[in-house]
């Protein structure tokens, strides 16, 4: 084992130890693999001898802070890069570059704010880039480049999707996505089930699959806590398919040659075209999934626990209420209603209710 890169108990992770400016910093490489942590961090060790890594306190832009969050992200193969690098290039480096990370600040970031909302940008997207903002900065901060890190404003977000998959559209998604290969399949179907975000399906490692107990555990999360999840039968038939004679630390969900799903959009766009669900988004299956658990009357705390959302509010975010559902509270209402009176008479015109209904004898006082 390097001298440099070790493990806490209870964490597959490696992390590194290295000093920056005079003070030792200890930071997670994000990977469980020796090889990725080994070279994250020589990447460090470059950085700080070349001084790219911790400008002076002070002298830090916010280029410099955001470049090496960016860097860190290609360097632990997160799937998001291309997405997150095209939010710094396009929108935040022209505009907050080459200010100095000290001088970010509430008035600042409101100016940012006004901008973008002049450009017409949504508050959702808007908000993203303000998050890489605020990611860039707390890494910053942990690495001894800052000594704060400012506090960050956040829009409402009134134009959340509210987009579900049916049940009946199920059965033929399904089956596209089993055309597009095995992979595309079990990525939707883990998705379907738990809600669990595309980056941490695609990031899965076989030796996180335990057939014997019949669960899937997710090590890294958005919000840093590991996950869990039993397998459905239909989930433990695809999982068996794609993790068949490979290493335990390879990649569960790979194209043909071994090669790691790091992005699935053409694919999942067929296979929604196909389906007769074009405008569906993957994100939509978080949704969905939400909504079939508590529609199977699954307890919240328990829904929140296999899908990963850890705060009530970030789980009714997801978990949204549509017609169907609105129906369906009528319907058990007259159920109920049914149980308890007896059967209901749809009285004449003219007639009271009451007269209409008959009372069981057991109600009368």
């Amino acid at each position: 084992m390097p001298r440099h890169l070790y493990r806490q108990v209870g964490s597959d992770n490696w992390r590194a130890r290295f000093t920056l400016e005079g003070t030792r910093v200890n930071e997670s490489t994000g990977t469980a693999l020796l090889s990725e942590a080994k070279a994250y961090l020589e990447r460090k060790r470059t950085e700080i001898r070349d001084g790219l890594h911790a400008p002076h306190a002070g002298q830090a832009t916010v280029s410099e802070i955001c470049l090496s969050k960016l860097s860190s992200d290609r360097v632990n193969g997160l799937d998001s890069y291309s997405t997150v690098e095209g939010r710094w290039r396009l929108h935040l480096e022209p505009l907050l570059g080459g200010v100095r990370a000290v001088h970010i600040n509430a008035d600042v970031l409101g100016g940012y704010i006004a901008h973008r909302q002049g450009e017409n940008a949504s508050n959702a997207t808007i908000n993203r880039e303000l998050a890489l903002l605020r990611s860039a900065f707390s890494l910053a901060r942990k690495s001894g480049v800052l000594k704060v890190s400012p506090w960050f404003p956040m829009l409402r977000e009134d134009n959340v999707r509210t987009g579900f998959l049916r049940d009946e559209d199920y059965p033929g998604l399904a089956s596209a996505c089993s055309l597009e290969g095995i992979w595309m399949r079990g990525i939707f179907e883990i998705a379907n089930a738990y809600g669990w975000r595309s980056d941490s399906i695609r990031s899965l490692r076989v030796r996180q699959v335990d057939f014997e107990d019949g669960s899937i555990r997710l090590d890294d999360t958005k919000n840093g806590e590991p996950v869990e999840a039993k397998m459905t039968s239909v989930i433990r038939q695809v999982m068996q398919a794609c993790c068949a004679g490979k290493h335990p630390d390879a990649r569960v969900f790979t194209r043909s040659g071994g090669r790691p799903v790091l992005s699935f959009r053409k694919a999942w766009a067929r296979a929604t075209a196909a389906a007769g669900v074009p405008g569906l988004l993957f994100h939509d299956l978080c949704r969905t999934a939400m909504r079939n658990m508590r529609r199977l009357g699954i307890d919240e705390s328990v829904a929140m626990d296999v899908s990963g959302r850890r705060t009530p509010s970030i789980f009714r975010r997801y978990n949204i209420v549509d017609g169907k559902d609105r129906t369906d509270v009528a319907r058990r209402l007259d159920e109920k209603q049914a149980v308890v009176i007896g059967t209901v008479i749809v009285p004449r015109d003219g007639e009271p209710m009451a007269e209409a209904i008959p009372v069981q004898p057991a109600l009368v006082h």
